[in-house]
């Protein structure tokens, strides 16, 4: 199989916008977890998550246009010019380049804030919603504005969306469909419906946790108390090694695995992490000794940090340091693999590795947790992990280019 390199990042989340400001937040242990304000995300409620203050949009289309473009539209363009422009893509021919988009369901919120606007006068909807409501529309959106030629579609694999997007972007760039592939973890935009129905299943942080939002995202910690949103959106470029002088790639992407455990509900699989696990590592032609960071699915889930950290003992995964970016960012769902991918490879770049929030008590000292500050540390091989609700298991191994020809 052909070397397959990331060359290009892209990053918008609540804790800032480019690589250089998610970067220097990543290593401060930054935050913006607060009662959230954007209309449509509250119903008589006060859920904590972490909202996007601000964001500088693409000028690849015009402001009279841009009005048309949901916030998952807007923060995915904007997204992907970051990345794009860092790969020179504009170098490579339009019928080369492909994308893949992480997610489905992205845009509640803003459907929502539309169908009670006009729940009296539903004739008066505007005919954009007839496009606006599919997901699809994020690809023809993205295509039209970067002139992408190849192929562009989405894949929803819930939470472990973005990191399913990063995979088929590097199948789809290994079997020769395309030179270089886009993936994108989408901003899940998410109204307060969703809200409810994840409170009500006991998957999210208490309402109560708005006493003090700074401490609710607990990622393995004793006292976690399930997920919190934060609103993000990653982007990373994928291609063959060598196809063309291509920018200095961040890494290879030498393994990965999906697996599946065959159950419709929530609950997580040990046995089905532990095979992604083995399976990526096979692939990558490497062992757990050889991993030298684990950036892992950590949502604060009772039950699912739990598993996740005996998947990683039950896989040797003893001597990987590990931290937890949602303790940073917030749970970004569909977003949440793609995102989390560029901060593994940010640090690999770096040569450090980002604090766990609010890790106090970790649920298991077996581990080598990232806790109260940065570390030093040189990252040859990493492996990222993502799962979603619907028995979803994937596992992604990052290596620095050199350190795969050693």
């Amino acid at each position: 199989m052909p070397e397959i390199a990331v060359t290009g990042l892209g990053v918008t989340t609540a804790v800032g916008q480019g690589k250089a400001a998610f970067a220097e937040a990543l290593f401060a242990g930054a935050h913006r977890f607060a009662v959230m304000r954007r209309p449509g995300r509250q119903a008589d409620t006060r859920f904590v998550g972490a909202e996007i203050p601000t964001f500088a949009p693409t000028n690849r289309l015009a402001a009279r246009e841009l009005r048309t473009v949901s916030l998952t539209g807007q923060v995915l363009l904007a997204t992907l010019e970051e990345a794009w422009t860092e790969a020179r893509l504009d170098e490579v021919p339009a019928e080369r380049i492909g994308l893949v988009v992480g997610g489905n369901n992205l845009q509640q919120r803003e459907l929502t804030l539309a169908q009670d606007r006009h729940r009296a006068k539903p004739r008066f909807l505007r005919p954009s919603y007839g496009m606006s409501f599919l997901d699809t529309d994020l690809c023809g959106l993205a295509t039209a504005a970067f002139g992408i030629r190849g192929f562009a579609h989405t894949v929803g694999g819930a939470s472990a969306s973005g990191q399913l997007a990063v995979i088929e972007a590097a199948e789809a760039v290994a079997s020769g469909r395309v030179d270089v592939c886009v993936a994108v973890g989408a901003l899940m935009d998410l109204s307060y419906w969703e809200y409810l129905g994840l409170g009500a299943m006991g998957a999210m942080a208490p309402e109560s946790c708005a006493d003090a939002p700074e401490l609710a995202c607990r990622p393995f910690d004793a006292g976690r108390g399930g997920f919190v949103f934060g609103e993000a959106c990653g982007a990373l470029v994928v291609e063959r090694v060598g196809a063309r002088p291509a920018p200095e790639p961040y890494a290879a992407l030498t393994g990965w695995s999906v697996q599946l455990d065959g159950n419709r509900n929530p609950n997580p699989s040990l046995e089905g992490e532990v095979r992604a696990i083995g399976q990526a590592l096979e692939r990558a032609g490497l062992t757990a000794d050889d991993i030298d960071y684990v950036n892992p699915h950590g949502t604060a889930s009772p039950v699912g940090d739990r598993t996740e950290a005996d998947a990683l003992l039950a896989a040797g995964l003893t001597r990987a340091r590990v931290n937890a970016t949602k303790s940073i960012t917030g749970h970004g769902l569909t977003a949440a693999g793609a995102v989390e991918a560029v901060a593994a490879l940010l640090q690999m770049r770096h040569g450090r590795l980002h604090p766990t929030r609010n890790l106090v008590e970790p649920i298991d000292d077996r581990l080598r947790w990232v806790r109260g500050e940065a570390v030093e540390a040189e990252v040859g091989h990493c492996l990222s992990l993502s799962m979603g609700f619907g028995g979803i298991n994937t596992a992604l191994c990052m290596s620095k280019c050199e350190s795969r020809r050693a």
